[in-house]
């Protein structure tokens, strides 16, 4: 059966606890938070404050970014996180993209996947074997631990190639932004094609998918158009919306568009939505309430109400 998380998006670290926090009291199985999602801060910081506050919740990183942190730092972090609340931390890693690496960081942003499969390897030996010797085309680690950590790896994918990635050496996809016909027609087999030519069980789509639970659909589409219209201006997403069926979205989202991106409703219509996700063969549903400026509180609550009550039927 599928797992129904959402994502944290706190003002700060000790927020992102809060809302990890309840989101447990409210029923859901899982939360995830990007460095954006603790509020500007390491994640991984609030994610060790939670895995100790909390008894049961599943927490991950969507994601964690390649370039700023050696994959050996990640790998080690990982462990720590695990031996707090062992088979309860999920690492997912991406290398994000290029305007914020190039401009943070300085580094050279042209083989994106490259570093993804470099990242994939290191990590995923020194957890789930407790060494690593490997000398890439950009990374370069040696390294034995202690022990082992039964720690996922995944990856954050969104064209087919990165999905194909994911595939052969992941142990799961994390999607953003992506609409729901183009994860079941395009990314889920492009996923498997991966996982076909490494000779391995096909791993887990995480669909992380923006819902609002709000009162009509207008209202929903309005702030999608609003919080999240600046994906439409970057060049990756332009090709992906474009390979989805949805060509130029530089001048904004249609209607069209935004109906198959967005799960919106009452707070049963948004279960229902997030459970015929889970069905067209996504192993886990990642849920990202649209927060309305006016209500941000409210709008938390009745997101977290929501995938609890997907969880639940």
């Amino acid at each position: 059966m599928a797992t129904f998380g959402v994502a944290i998006q706190g003002r700060d670290a000790a927020d992102a606890v809060a809302q990890i926090v309840q989101a447990e009291e409210a029923g859901v199985e899982a939360a995830w938070s990007t460095i954006g999602g603790a509020g500007g801060d390491d994640p991984l910081i609030a994610f060790a404050a939670a895995l100790a506050r909390t008894r049961s919740i599943l927490i991950g990183s969507a994601i964690i970014q390649t370039w700023p942190r050696h994959p050996i730092v990640i790998a080690q972090q990982s462990m720590g996180l695990d031996a707090i609340a062992p088979g309860r931390f999920r690492l997912g890693i991406g290398p994000a993209h290029v305007g914020n690496m190039e401009r943070s960081y300085g580094v050279d942003f042209s083989a994106p996947l490259t570093n993804l499969r470099e990242y994939l390897t290191v990590i995923s030996s020194l957890l789930h074997t407790g060494e690593v010797d490997f000398v890439g085309k950009q990374v370069t680690a040696r390294m034995r631990s202690r022990g082992i950590a039964a720690v996922p790896v995944m990856a954050s994918a969104l064209r087919p190639r990165s999905f194909e990635v994911c595939g052969e050496l992941a142990d799961g996809a994390i999607s953003w932004m992506c609409p729901r016909s183009y994860l079941v027609a395009q990314a889920l087999p492009a996923l498997q094609r991966g996982a076909e030519r490494a000779g391995r069980a096909t791993p887990p789509l995480v669909a992380h998918v923006p819902i609002a639970v709000v009162p009509s659909r207008e209202q929903a589409r309005e702030l999608a158009r609003t919080q999240l219209g600046n994906y439409g201006r970057t060049p990756f997403y332009q090709a992906m919306f474009a390979e989805a069926g949805y060509g130029d979205v530089s001048s904004g989202y249609s209607d069209a568009l935004l109906d198959d991106l967005v799960i919106s409703g009452s707070e049963d219509e948004v279960a229902e939505g997030l459970r015929a996700l889970a069905a067209s063969g996504m192993g886990e549903v990642l849920a990202h309430p649209i927060l309305d400026p006016d209500d941000r509180e409210g709008s938390i609550a009745r997101g977290f109400a929501a995938v609890a009550s997907a969880a639940r039927d």
